[in-house]
């Protein structure tokens, strides 16, 4: 069996030789593009993680495709109807990092609400030791309203134990038996809004979720609020909350995530760029390049999971399947 492994980091390779012995493996540490494709043609399977595109036209030069095994748990970048026309299986990794985005999350949460990166680039950039400008807020008493309560949301829940926060919940599908077990309430979305002090948002990128904060809502939220992404760029429309981060309807951002992302990593020039740009160089909007899952222990978690859903689908028992 021929696998191709796309956005391969040091030490993945040795984890996925020594689980995948007896195949033909490829490794490249570039995102699948259109000179590499052509070194996999033939191959059975390959292996993505987020800024390899799985596009319709990429699936219909790899005649011999019959597995994508995104080492993600978001499939936003694999064309899902395409792989099911050409009863090509796709799977993923669901559970390898919600410890670890849920920690991230309240890395930024700490960070937006007591301005350390600015107060960090203000020393190291400007010799600047004036803290006039780095005034913040306490979490203790304070609002946090997470949208998503699947497992990074709940994760998330759990962290604010230790700053004796409130939480308030939105989700779709709420299950209430959450609420009492975690100990917050769930709430509209417009009431998450205009009530929270910190938003949060852990949802997948769906059509139901797209630009879920948006210019009919964003004026419903608490004045001053800070706004954290560690899920998919595409739940925030770009240009509202640039609107938002200027006229101070929110006081800062902190973003893994954001629109346009493989745009901007290829420097692309388009108007959607140029304003993602714009909202990288707010000053009051924190930005990492999608960084949240990239832990030690998560990527070790990965890597497993990937060598058992191939192994699993060359033994006809398909785990972690979304088409």
């Amino acid at each position: 069996m021929k696998i191709a492994f796309f956005e391969i980091r040091p030490g993945e390779q040795e984890l996925l030789e020594e689980g995948l012995r007896g195949h033909s493996l490829k490794f490249f540490e570039d995102p699948l593009n259109e000179t590499n494709i052509q070194d996999v043609l033939d191959f059975d399977v390959i292996s993505t993680h987020s800024k390899s595109k799985v596009t319709s036209a990429v699936i219909e030069k790899l005649n011999n495709l019959k597995l994508v095994a995104t080492r993600t748990t978001g499939f936003d970048h694999i064309d899902l109807q395409k792989c099911k026309e050409k009863n090509i299986v796709v799977c993923n990794v669901p559970a390898y990092g919600e410890i670890t985005v849920a920690e991230y999350a309240f890395a930024l949460i700490l960070n937006v609400s007591r301005k350390i990166y600015q107060g960090v680039y203000n020393i190291k950039e400007k010799n600047n030791f004036d803290t006039n400008s780095l005034e913040g807020f306490d979490l203790n008493e304070k609002t946090l309203g997470v949208i998503g309560t699947g497992r990074i949301g709940q994760h998330v829940i759990n962290l604010t134990r230790g700053f004796n926060m409130k939480v308030i919940a939105f989700d779709a599908f709420p299950r209430p038996e959450l609420q009492e077990k975690l100990n917050f309430k769930y709430v509209s979305l417009e009431q998450l809004l205009s009530t929270s002090d910190v938003i949060t948002l852990h949802v997948p990128y769906l059509p139901s979720t797209h630009h879920l904060i948006n210019s009919a809502n964003i004026n419903k939220i608490k004045k001053g609020a800070i706004l954290v992404n560690t899920s998919r760029g595409g739940v925030i429309e770009t240009k509202t909350l640039v609107d938002a981060l200027e006229n101070k309807i929110l006081s800062a951002a902190g973003l893994d995530v954001f629109e346009e992302e493989y745009e901007i990593a290829n420097n692309q020039n388009t108007e959607a760029v140029t304003l993602v740009k714009k909202l990288i160089s707010m000053e009051n909007c924190i930005v990492t390049p999608h960084n949240a899952f990239n832990s030690i222990e998560a990527r070790t978690r990965i890597e497993q999971t990937t060598i058992e859903n191939i192994n699993n689908f060359l033994k006809d028992s398909l785990t972690n399947i979304v088409s």
